[in-house]
């Protein structure tokens, strides 16, 4: 009997709102992103390792991980690397501003997602064209 008390409860629990409930916003999205860099510069750390270690060993290793680097996709992924290293790290400088108690007012938490996202992309291409304008590739 006690078992039929109990399962009407259960029935009327509501269920935990998910990322389907809610309306995408500018700010939960940025803190998607700031994971999902997160976990890419983790893989992009194994590559900066790689250089390194290649560069330490010798000429040949050397040359090895510069013929991948010099590649399209190469590029692609240091290009990526760039990009996740300064998002994540603008997106570490907005929630230290929030860790001061600053910056939570509605539109401000709004201004500052953006501003992430426009500074992270304008960064990373400055960063690109001044490295191949520096190596006379333009």
């Amino acid at each position: 009997m006690a078992d039929t008390q109990v399962e009407p409860a259960l029935r009327e629990r509501p269920m935990s709102p998910h990322l389907q409930i809610y309306t995408p916003l500018m700010s939960m999205v940025m803190s998607i992103v700031h994971r999902m860099t997160g976990v890419a510069l983790f893989f992009g750390t194994i590559l900066l390792a790689w250089w390194l270690a290649a560069a330490a060993i010798g000429p040949d290793a050397y040359a090895s991980f510069m013929a991948l680097a010099d590649s399209t996709i190469g590029r692609l992924v240091l290009f990526g690397y760039t990009w996740a290293l300064i998002h994540h790290m603008l997106g570490g400088l907005r929630h230290f501003i929030w860790d001061t108690g600053r910056g939570f007012a509605l539109g401000m938490v709004d201004l500052m997602a953006w501003g992430t996202l426009i500074v992270s992309v304008s960064l990373t291409l400055v960063i690109w064209f001044a490295t191949f304008r520096m190596m006379g590739a333009m």
